[in-house]
């Protein structure tokens, strides 16, 4: 093995160095700590670490160009930036923008809180304007220094961040989350990542990739953008923002899921495994990241109306009852022959079993969404219905004249198009899945939002939801769940239990928590099978 600093995938200091216990002794006692990592077979440090490696390692080590060129800028740091009290007075908060717009309160404070820190993440409920709080706030940093706006969002959204963008008179650079930047140029830049909670599983390539725009020398600032920060009630899903941001307590991974994530090792197949996917001491995480993390609801910014939820159970008539059970026996027996034949994992039944329910009960639940939306429409009402099947989207579509589709199969490009016709009132009824019509987009001009069945994670239902329930509406929101059968309760709970855990992090609540496990709630319908 050659040995080499090199710079990582996430913008750390990589040491490659086969075994020898000199220099393993001199890498243990580098500050900052580095991390041995047995995937990469290397030893990974901060930025902060480079002058103590460059010292210890007196040159044995050669350093990757790209490396060298970070350590470079790290010795030529760029110009500081004016004092807060400066930033914000070139905000011009009071001014109304060029097209005669006015910050709202809550978006003005945001601004300030923004501008005072260099990593933050802004987890404000959907709906309350974070684009062009963000936008305000990186205009103030382009007025005080030599730096540019880089945005990444989902591609779907570079519309309508153009659009605030112009409405500020910036330019901005776009990147999709799918096509990341692999540097930062030398002047600086302030980095904006919309739906952040896109990074929040630290294996993917776009985690890393944030990672290492996030670490960049010649970064200025970055602000994370996410209504859903922690989306499925894990502390694990918070810890690359945390690190993206520079949080302290990012420093130390495994520290991190040992107190918040019931870190812990586990034999599996005859190997120890790593687990960290529970939630503990989630009041003292609350507490540690709220200088680092704002979040508001609508309530404590906007006078809005109302949201209601309304249940609709859904009852099967006897014939349709057994069609709905020989389907789901059909599932059931296909994926016992598979795993049989090593197809698929035995271990993996409870998921599989739950899926094809929600799968065959989004089919059945079609005639009471029709027996629904139809009487909605006749009273000349506007409504956004929501699945997590594209299948059930088009049959909807066919169903209903007066309709438009927002699903994955729509290009980019189109979406917005759809989302404007249904705004000027061309269609009463958009039919959207909730990965596409979910994210993003302004829908207030409905009264009534129906889920045919509920996503995975509360953060999806409440984005869904919130897309109507935004700046501008005129009247109570109404979101109606479907439910048929134990599928949708089981979700429906799994839900509640996420939401509470979430709702400890970010709204300061000190309760109890019930904590439900999949397979415990799965076993008594297994057992019919």
């Amino acid at each position: 093995m050659r040995c080499l600093l090199r710079l990582g995938a996430t913008g750390l200091i990589e040491v490659v160095s086969p075994y020898d216990a000199v220099t393993q002794a001199q890498l243990r006692a580098i500050r900052p700590r580095g991390s041995w990592s047995g995937r990469q077979r290397c030893w990974s440090f901060p930025l902060e670490a480079a002058a103590a490696l460059q010292q210890a390692l007196a040159g044995r080590f050669p350093v990757q160009p790209e490396l060298a060129q970070w350590l470079a800028w790290l010795e030529q740091p760029l110009p500081p930036l004016p004092p807060h009290r400066q930033l914000v007075a070139s905000a011009d908060l009071e001014q109304p923008l060029l097209d005669g717009r006015l910050l709202f309160a809550h978006q003005r404070a945001a601004v300030r809180w923004l501008l005072a820190r260099r990593g933050a993440v802004l987890a404000d409920a959907m709906g309350l304007g974070k684009t062009l709080t963000a936008l305000m706030a990186a205009r103030a940093m382009v007025r005080q220094a030599d730096c540019r706006i880089l945005v990444i969002a989902p591609v779907g959204l570079h519309d309508h961040w153009q659009g605030e963008a112009a409405s500020l008179g910036l330019h901005l650079e776009l990147h999709s989350w799918a096509r990341l930047p692999d540097a930062l140029p030398p002047a600086g830049t302030v980095l904006i990542a919309d739906e952040a909670h896109f990074a929040q599983n630290g294996h993917t390539r776009r985690s890393q990739g944030l990672l290492r725009l996030a670490r960049h020398p010649r970064l200025r600032a970055i602000w994370l953008l996410t209504g859903t920060p922690m989306k499925n009630g894990r502390p694990a899903q918070l810890f690359p923002l945390l690190a993206a941001i520079g949080h302290p307590l990012a420093r130390d991974q495994r520290a991190f899921e040992e107190l918040f994530c019931q870190g812990h090792w586990r034999e599996q197949g005859g190997r120890r495994l790593w687990q960290a996917n529970g939630a503990s001491h989630l009041e003292d995480l609350q507490r540690l990241v709220r200088p680092l993390v704002l979040h508001r609801r609508k309530q404590d910014c906007l006078d809005l109306p109302p949201k209601l939820r309304q249940l609709w159970p859904v009852e099967l008539d006897e014939p349709s009852a057994r069609g709905f059970q020989h389907r789901l026996q059909l599932k059931v027996d296909d994926y016992r022959r598979r795993a049989a034949l090593g197809e698929v994992r035995r271990d993996a039944e409870v998921l599989a079993v739950l899926t094809a329910l929600r799968q065959i009960g989004s089919d059945y639940k079609l005639p009471a969404t029709r027996a629904l939306v139809a009487p909605l429409l006749a009273k000349g009402e506007a409504v956004v219905v929501f699945t997590a099947f594209v299948a059930t989207a088009e049959m909807l579509h066919r169903s209903f004249e007066d309709s438009c589709v927002l699903t994955g199969a729509l290009p980019p490009a189109q979406r917005q198009a759809q989302v404007d016709a249904f705004q000027r009132g061309e269609h009463s009824l958009l039919i959207a899945t909730y990965g596409t019509g979910g994210l993003g987009f302004t829908l207030h001009r409905a009264r009534h939002v129906v889920l045919v069945e509920r996503p995975w994670t509360p953060g999806d239902a409440e984005q869904a939801e919130d897309r109507c329930h935004r700046i501008g509406m005129g009247a109570c929101l109404t979101s109606h769940w479907l439910q048929l059968g134990v599928a949708d309760q089981l979700v429906d709970g799994l839900l509640a239990s996420k939401a509470e855990r979430i709702a400890v992090l970010l709204q300061r609540r000190s309760q109890l928590l019930e904590r439900r496990n999949l397979p415990a709630m799965m076993r008594d319908l297994m057992g019919r099978w």
